[in-house]
């Protein structure tokens, strides 16, 4: 195998890598709308505090995730 070969191959595996954080992010969406659904239907009077620190969560999960996938862009096209 020639070294440009392994260069590719390591990039790809890194890249790889990096992308679990994604897997991560959404498990952290998942059961963050579940548990504010569950909280909604147990009371309902609280829907809008509930809804509002749940989209708060959902946010930062999603930024977690967009954060590996620059991460994994990055590892792919910018470092040679």
């Amino acid at each position: 195998m020639d070294p440009q070969s392994t260069i590719i191959l390591g990039k790809a595996i890194g890249a790889g890598l990096a992308m679990i954080g994604a897997a991560g992010g959404g498990i952290g969406i998942g059961l963050a709308v579940g548990g504010a659904v569950q909280a909604m239907g147990r009371n309902p009077d609280h829907t809008p505090t509930i809804q509002t620190n749940m989209i708060l969560g959902v946010a930062f999960a999603e930024a977690v995730a967009i954060y590996a996938l620059v991460v994994s862009l990055i590892i792919l096209f910018v470092l040679s």
